[in-house]
């Protein structure tokens, strides 16, 4: 299970970091009662903790909006994950629950405010990558429908041309999107060193113990940055 950033990401966001779990044998097929309450209990504090509060300006957020436009993207666009997950809280649309590993990842996600994604490593080949995307990338909006290509030099979360997310951080695809059969995933965890790198930390050891005491799966827990873009966790 590889998961590697390219250089020319770190060109663009130098401090740029990304907490990984990767984890297998996950059972994401039944329901744990303790998942659901933990991802309620985050969407009900954070609607507490939003009243009143413009999201856009939230010094959690603005590190993002800051580094979508470093990457040439207009936040007010399109936006980074959490600040999206935030705004449908504070307009009071609550959250779904989708599946239980997707519901962890976006309780862990809403408790310390930071994005993080989840990706089906079953249907990755060589690697999951991050990295400007180029001819032959394609991309599949979630929910399905006409196939996308993405901007020359976009980033993108990638496996062998198919994107798995467009813009960073915006829009995850209907390709590798985590179903009930799901059972080896990563769950990448996008910050900043100097910003809220102790957050990522947190954010990584919340997700390993909870896939670990919660799914009983296994869970290897690394950190990409600058000078250690690859992360490979062992079959």
């Amino acid at each position: 299970m590889r998961f590697e950033v390219s250089p020319k990401l770190f060109e663009l966001l130098p401090d740029a970091v990304f907490g990984v779990v990767a984890v297998r044998g996950a059972d994401n097929s039944r329901e744990y009662p303790e998942i659901s309450a933990l991802l309620r209990s985050a969407a009900a504090d954070c609607a507490e903790a939003l009243a009143g509060v413009k999201v856009k300006e939230s010094p959690d957020i603005v590190p993002y909006r800051e580094a979508f436009r470093a990457l040439g993207i207009n936040p007010n666009k399109f936006m980074c994950s959490i600040e999206a997950l935030l705004t449908r809280i504070a307009k009071g649309k609550g959250l779904p629950e989708i599946s239980p590993a997707v519901d962890l990842g976006n309780a862990v996600s809403l408790m310390t405010r930071l994005p993080i994604g989840a990706h089906d490593m079953g249907t990755v080949g060589r690697a999951l990558e991050v990295r400007p995307a180029r001819a032959g990338d394609s991309f599949v909006p979630f929910g399905g429908g006409e196939a996308e290509t993405p901007e020359p030099g976009e980033i993108v979360y990638v496996s062998s041309g198919e994107v798995r997310t467009r813009r960073w951080t915006w829009r995850q695809s209907e390709t590798g999107k985590i179903t009930p059969g799901t059972s080896d995933l990563l769950f990448p965890i996008d910050g900043f060193a100097g910003v809220n790198l102790e957050r990522v930390l947190a954010a990584r050891e919340m997700l390993a113990g909870r896939i670990e005491s919660v799914f009983g799966a296994r869970a290897a827990v690394g950190l990409v940055d600058r000078e250690h873009p690859v992360f490979e966790a062992e079959p």
